[in-house]
């Protein structure tokens, strides 16, 4: 009798059997990464079909599982599961180059100064001359009753913020707690209002970070300057090219990883429309708008808005003289349109979350406004997810 290779799959998907006894938290925790070990495997085989036997890569995680509590992605498992979770991120509107990611596997670097050492390698591949490419480098997973070291930074680059006597802030506001967490590390920083905070890395709940200057050479910034108003360099702003995002957990098939720093390029509405804006943020809108010379004496009088226009030709026009990669709201929107064709030719559904995907500068004067979207399941999987702090 032939048994099909979706019947000895789904058999080998059963959990183990307890001679006696009630299920323990250990044996639910296993047979709850057996089920997402399954459905990820059963997954990547379905979508790469030169992988090899299913059943039999099953076969092995669970055996694996029932001897050490968890399992070891193979390189091409991890590969193939981060481009997934970019292809599940919902929040994400750049999805449509999902496959074209770089994968660094660097599961084997746990001690923190080789772990700075691949987070400076990762900006400088990432980087590129200013031709950002799209790059996710993989740490260490958690393991049971083993936390892995992680990075308490934001970002692999992110400005720090220093408290004034005033009740202001020098810098960003949104580097002031890291900022002060590296100080008392013993990081010196300075003063200004664009310090890249260092790479901070904690081995383990019981340990103290470790702090790590970030080179300047691999930092590449843009300073910010307007085709039309000279004083706008004055005012002294400047950006950075990657934004690589670092305080996220990777999760597949079961598998979390806490410490995987991934990027792809920015969009300037990110920079010019919430980074420099936003009140909590640089707060500029007020500065640009009295250079431009705007009644904002009332909200009626728009200033807002047209001082935040000229902010976004800024930004776009100053990594565009620098020849660094960055994406507008308008092209965006078109890419990520042809994103959601192509999935649906491969009846695949895309999720969106409609409040991220519509940029925060002419919404409606985009195709992405105008539509509804599937829904986001939040159990969909592998997906980069917030990370719980320890």
């Amino acid at each position: 009798m032939t048994v099909s290779v979706e019947a000895t799959v789904t058999a080998l998907s059963q959990p183990p059997t307890k001679a006696v006894g009630p299920a323990t938290e250990t044996d639910r925790d296993e047979l709850a990464l057996a089920d997402q070990a399954f459905d990820f495997v059963r997954q990547f085989h379905t979508e790469q079909p030169g992988a090899g036997d299913p059943a039999q890569r099953i076969r092995e995680v669970l055996a694996e599982i029932r001897e050490t509590g968890t399992y070891r992605h193979t390189a091409e498992e991890l590969a193939y599961g981060a481009k997934l979770a970019w292809r599940n991120a919902a929040r994400c509107i750049g999805r449509l180059y999902w496959n074209s990611l770089v994968v660094r596997d660097f599961r084997h670097v746990t001690d923190p100064a080789g772990m700075a050492e691949q987070c400076v390698e990762h900006l400088r591949i990432a980087t590129n001359g200013g031709k950002i490419r799209p790059v996710i480098t993989v740490f260490a997973p958690d393991a049971p009753g083993r936390p892995a070291p992680r990075l308490l930074n934001q970002q692999l680059v992110r400005y720090a913020g220093y408290p004034r006597e005033d009740g202001g802030c020098t810098g960003d506001p949104a580097g002031l707690e890291l900022a002060a967490r590296a100080r008392a590390a013993g990081w010196t920083g300075g003063q200004g209002r664009f310090d890249v905070l260092p790479l901070m890395i904690q081995q383990s709940p019981a340990d103290a970070p470790h702090w790590y200057q970030v080179p300047e050479d691999v930092v590449m910034e843009v300073p910010l300057v307007h085709p039309d108003h000279a004083w706008f360099a004055d005012l002294g702003l400047r950006w950075y090219a990657v934004p690589a995002i670092s305080d996220m957990m990777l999760e597949i098939g079961g598998i979390s990883y806490p410490a995987a720093p991934f990027n792809g390029w920015y969009m300037g509405t990110e920079i010019g429309a919430r980074n420099l804006v936003d009140a909590e943020r640089y707060d500029m809108l007020g500065e640009v708008a009295a250079r431009l010379g705007l009644d904002t004496s009332s909200p009626r009088t728009m200033w807002r808005d047209r001082a935040m226009i000229e902010i976004n030709i800024a930004v776009l026009h100053s990594f565009d003289a620098a020849g660094v990669t960055m994406a507008d709201h308008h092209t965006e929107s078109d890419r990520f349109l042809r994103h959601i064709a192509k999935e649906m030719r491969q009846g695949r559904e895309t999720p969106a979350d409609w409040s991220w995907i519509v940029p925060p500068v002419s919404g409606s004067l985009t195709p992405v406004y105008h539509r509804y979207y599937d829904q986001v399941d939040p159990n969909t999987r592998p997906a980069f997810l917030l990370r719980e702090p320890w």
